[in-house]
């Protein structure tokens, strides 16, 4: 390290080019932020990842910034989860764009989110690793060092510093954060192979007394397996070959279906972690470097891009001063997303438990659990929500109109689809056909197409920020005050 400062300062820095940081720093830079991204990793695609499901509310957000069909196009889809043999969850019935699970690897969504970023003018220092951090009531000081033969960098300073950078998360670190939490899984081993014979489902997940298994195919004639054997788990560097998998998936599923032609073999191991807040001061912590849980129900990548939408127009609404409430806003972003990723490490964990079931007791409860949601189709729906994205909510002030803090589908309007306004990345108002407004400037206009009475503002994220059934132009000013900083010259016309 060569001790200089950069004495030209970002808005904010990223550190970690995933998928969270990616996303992350695109939409702050389409913004018009100033953003650098540092990545220890040498610049080029990586083709080794374990993530290979993209969910339909995280294919809405991507198609929010019109990348959806472009990745679709990229894989192949699933609109059928098998669970422990006897439960099948129709992800057909969600109500999405996206009313599937979309197979492609982590590598395809890195590739167009970066090259979204570049577009948008995002800085990319890759070979390059975040060494400390020390913050002021003005920004953020990152020291930064060159990996692997990169050039050493200088410190870098910046007006909010956010750390997307995995689960060995250098920024959490330096932040001295705790990250409780247990190993749940060990001696995972993972495949991509051909199959001699297909599945009967289109992704299936099944256990046995010992072992536990998933296949689910990439679309491109392999198929992605990942296993588990309660009598040989060993650490993660022990070798591992194709007839380890085979065995794996005999025990769980009663057959290796004839794999063959392997084109990556490994063996991991998974926790369940949570840091405790996901904000120090100027400093934010989104994705893996937040949270990590099993792969059961893949869920991870999904998880990570979520905080990032979440975040991100909150920083720039900070940034631009387009928010009355700066603090209450950043603040909003821990206090929706802990949750969030509470409950994804509580359902995966029930998926991973459930398929690891072996003794009475658990087997009892799995088939419990089966023949519950097998049985009561508003229960099968939750679950389908929760697992995809869809069904989830934010918590909204007492008294608020019962849409406030929900997920907004992809409304047919007078103006076009609600997810292609929002590629612009701002507030969408939208108001009966009749009614006239001229709402702040950072708000997208639109208007139903039928005689619905409903006015509704509409969050960068797709989430719903306000929503009345009369024509009040005072509550609507006040809303648009609270979340713009802007609530001039709104006019509504009386039904």
């Amino acid at each position: 390290m060569n001790g200089t400062t950069d004495t030209t300062p970002v808005d904010v820095l990223v550190v970690g080019a995933g998928p969270t940081g990616l996303l992350l720093a695109g939409d702050l830079a389409a913004a018009g932020l100033g953003v650098t991204l540092i990545e220890r990793r040498p610049r080029g695609t990586s083709t080794m990842t374990r993530a290979f499901g993209v969910h339909a509310r995280t294919l809405e957000l991507l198609d929010a910034r019109g990348l959806a069909e472009e990745l679709v196009a990229t894989g192949t889809t699933v609109d059928r989860m098998s669970l422990f043999r006897h439960l099948s969850l129709d992800l057909d019935r969600l109500r999405s764009r996206f009313p599937y699970l979309l197979v492609t690897p982590q590598y395809e969504v890195e590739r167009l989110l970066e090259r979204r970023a570049r577009e948008a003018g995002v800085e990319f220092r890759y070979e390059t690793e975040l060494l400390g951090l020390r913050q002021d009531e003005d920004g953020v000081t990152a020291e930064t060092g060159g990996v692997e033969g990169g050039d050493a960098g200088p410190s870098l300073r910046a007006r909010y510093l956010v750390g997307a950078d995995g689960v060995r998360s250098a920024v959490r670190h330096a932040l001295d954060l705790p990250f409780p939490g247990t190993s749940v899984i060990r001696s995972i081993v993972l495949a991509d192979v051909k199959l001699a014979e297909e599945p009967a489902g289109s992704l299936s997940v099944a256990g046995s007394d010992e072992a536990f298994a998933f296949i689910v195919p990439f679309g491109d004639g392999y198929y992605r397996v990942m296993g588990w054997n309660r009598k040989h788990q060993v650490p993660d560097s022990a070798p591992i070959d194709l007839d380890d998998v085979r065995e794996i998936t005999r025990q769980a599923l009663g057959t290796d279906h004839g794999m063959h032609d392997a084109r990556g073999l490994s063996r991991f191991h998974s926790d369940e972690r949570q840091v405790p807040r996901y904000r120090t001061g100027r400093v934010f912590l989104a994705g893996d470097a937040a949270h990590c849980h099993s792969p059961a129900g893949g869920q991870g990548l999904n998880t990570g891009i979520q905080d990032a939408a979440n975040l991100s127009w909150k920083l720039a609404a900070v940034l631009r001063g387009d928010t009355g409430e700066p603090e209450a806003l950043l603040d909003s972003y821990h206090e929706e997303r802990h949750p969030v990723g509470a409950a994804v490490l509580r359902t995966s964990g029930a998926i991973v438990r459930l398929a690891m079931a072996h003794n009475p007791v658990q087997r009892t409860a799995r088939s419990l659990v089966t023949r519950l949601l097998n049985g009561v189709r508003p229960a099968r729906d939750k679950a389908m929500g929760r697992i995809s994205g869809i069904g989830i909510a934010y918590p909204a002030e007492r008294g608020a109109h019962h849409l406030t803090g929900t997920r907004v589908p992809d409304l047919a309007l007078a103006e076009g689809r609600l997810y292609e306004l929002l590629r612009e990345g701002e507030f969408v108002l939208v108001a009966p056909a009749e009614g006239a407004t001229a709402p702040a400037r950072r708000v997208i206009r639109a208007h139903w197409t039928g005689a619905r009475r409903t006015t509704l503002l509409v969050r960068p994220d797709g989430y719903a920020a306000w929503a009345s059934e009369t024509p009040d132009a005072t509550a609507l000013e006040e809303a648009l005050r609270r979340w713009t900083g802007e609530g001039r010259a709104v006019a509504m016309r009386q039904a």
